[in-house]
């Protein structure tokens, strides 16, 4: 993209192939995420340097590499996260960005690095989740939040979920949702406390923002936590930290990007969500597949909320 505005600024166009320098792989790409932090750097809301090629995970075959490292041959499989240009056929991956992909796993199975590592994060880091713990995840049918319930539900978690209907509610019970609220029929606050009682919620873990942050804040218990990692429906407004003082409530806005800022700690967390795949402890659902020439069509159906599971771009 040469501008930043709605998806038709996304383009497909001829570019030369990339070429590997010291310690980079040359990546032929089988499957591109796409993911709403994309969105955000395709609008301007988090500002990126022009010309733009969007995408920052993926799965692929290694057909080059230079440098010193011996931890890749020509002809693995890889995945990556947090590269950006993974809207492409060819990509260059920084090894240290690489991560193996187990021989059961499909590409496109592998390219949810994304949402699996935030999921990931947000339930054994930012809110470490135990048996017994209550959780509310929204827009549980959408690629983070039907992984992020399914880790839940692993590590013990009563989990309550929003969604948007009712295709969306069937989607997050069999992710394993035990209350699943469809929040265009009824008032997401009245109904978790009909089924608990007054701020029952150990954390909320909330990538929509603006349309669900002050409803979410009002169901934590005492020393509860708000873990905002993403704004769908807009920013929360600027915020005054005195309305945590009742209940002494904790309020973090998390990035990927800190967690996995190693590549120790990025290896770690990726082994994690391909073991649990390989072992059917969760599942990846790709909800959308698009030509990678149609990623403009991708990003408004995402953006219009059409889309569950994950969305894939193929060649």
């Amino acid at each position: 993209m040469s501008a930043a505005g709605a998806p038709d600024v996304l383009s497909w166009t001829e570019v030369a192939d990339p070429r590997p320098t010291t310690d980079q792989l040359l990546v032929r790409v089988e499957a591109a995420g796409v993911n709403y932090i994309d969105v955000y750097q395709r609008t301007g809301a988090y500002p990126v340097e022009l010309p733009y090629v969007p995408g920052l995970e993926g799965a692929g075959t290694v057909i080059a590499q230079i440098g010193t490292s011996d931890e890749f041959r020509t002809g693995d499989r890889v995945a990556w996260c947090d590269v950006p240009g993974s809207y492409g056929e060819l990509l260059l991956v920084p090894v240290e960005r690489a991560v193996p992909i187990p021989g059961e796993l499909k590409a496109e199975e592998a390219a949810i690095l994304l949402p699996g590592l935030t999921a990931h994060y947000l339930a054994t880091d930012t809110f470490p989740l135990k048996e017994g713990d209550r959780c509310l995840v929204h827009a549980a049918a959408g690629g983070v939040g039907q992984l992020l319930v399914q880790v839940a539900k692993r590590r013990g978690a009563e989990v309550f979920a929003t969604v948007g209907n009712a295709e969306k509610a069937e989607l997050a019970r069999s992710a394993g949702a035990d209350h699943v609220i469809d929040y265009r029929a009824t008032d997401f606050k009245t109904a978790v406390e009909l089924i608990a009682g007054p701020t029952p919620l150990d954390v909320v873990y909330d990538g929509v923002g603006a349309a669900t942050f002050d409803a979410g804040l009002s169901l934590l218990r005492t020393r509860g936590t708000m873990a905002l990692y993403g704004g769908a429906s807009g920013p929360v407004p600027p915020f005054d930290p005195t309305r945590l003082v009742p209940g002494s409530l904790y309020l973090t806005r998390t990035a990927l990007a800190d967690h996995i800022a190693t590549t120790g700690e990025l290896r770690r967390r990726a082994t994690d969500i391909f073991e649990w795949l390989v072992g059917g402890q969760i599942r990846a659902r790709i909800g959308s597949r698009f030509p990678l020439e149609e990623a403009a069509r991708a990003h408004a159906d995402l953006e219009a909320r059409k889309t569950t599971g994950k969305v894939i771009l193929v060649p």
